[in-house]
């Protein structure tokens, strides 16, 4: 992975985070698209469930970061739509911890609807990836 640093403030404010305000980070990086909670067929799944959604996002943004040879740590952002920034805020933060691994940057917006109106979350991911053999 490339050079990555997680930027400290010195401010209380951070300690209470599961992420970082800030990272900095040199090489290659992956841009995930908005990664929605379907399954491999491409059918939505947990409808009305916001935590089996989000488990469904990760799950997949688990497999571009597989198929890309990175892993949780090497995240270095995520940004996070949801139809419900209340229930996505009480209701996913246990779920959430484990794919924080070295406190990732990460932006979370409300937005009125997603692509199909049954979704409630969308996340993208910005990777910082390994350096290619010379």
């Amino acid at each position: 992975m490339g050079d990555r640093k997680d930027l400290r403030l010195g401010k209380p404010l951070e300690d209470k985070l599961p992420f970082s305000l800030g990272v900095v980070s040199s090489g290659r990086f992956l841009h995930t698209a908005g990664i929605t909670a379907r399954d491999r067929d491409g059918e939505i799944v947990g409808v009305g469930d916001i935590v089996a959604q989000t488990r469904q996002c990760y799950d997949n943004i688990g497999d571009i970061l597989a198929a890309a040879g990175a892993g949780w740590g090497d995240v270095i952002k995520y940004l996070i739509f949801t139809t419900d920034i209340q229930a996505f805020s009480d209701q996913t933060r246990e779920l959430r911890a484990k794919y924080y691994v070295n406190r990732p940057a990460a932006t979370l917006i409300e937005v009125s609807r997603l692509a199909d109106p049954r979704m409630m979350v969308e996340i993208e991911a910005i990777v910082s990836l390994p350096d290619e053999a010379s």
